[in-house]
């Protein structure tokens, strides 16, 4: 079984936005791995392992607009189904 099941992707728009902050929330509160944090202040491209997608979700919609949203079950892949 994978350790992380989901991998959530999304992008976050908004003002003012923050990446080292935004990871050091990641690193602090969620439990996940494979993080790519990469953006500017207007728009953030978020890449996440993790068993709880929501928690991602609510926290990125919380500092932004967030958008193009993608929440892959990779167990689910890796036994040749659908994500």
């Amino acid at each position: 079984m994978i350790e992380y099941r989901y991998d959530t992707q999304l992008l976050i728009e908004g003002d003012d936005l923050d990446t080292v902050k935004i990871v050091a929330y990641f690193n602090t509160n969620f439990d996940g791995d494979s993080a790519v944090i990469v953006g500017d202040d207007e728009i953030v491209k978020i890449h996440y392992h993790t068993n709880e997608p929501w928690q991602v979700l609510e926290y990125c919609s919380s500092i932004g607009e967030i958008f193009d949203i993608v929440v892959e079950d990779m167990d689910r892949q890796s036994r040749g189904l659908q994500g």
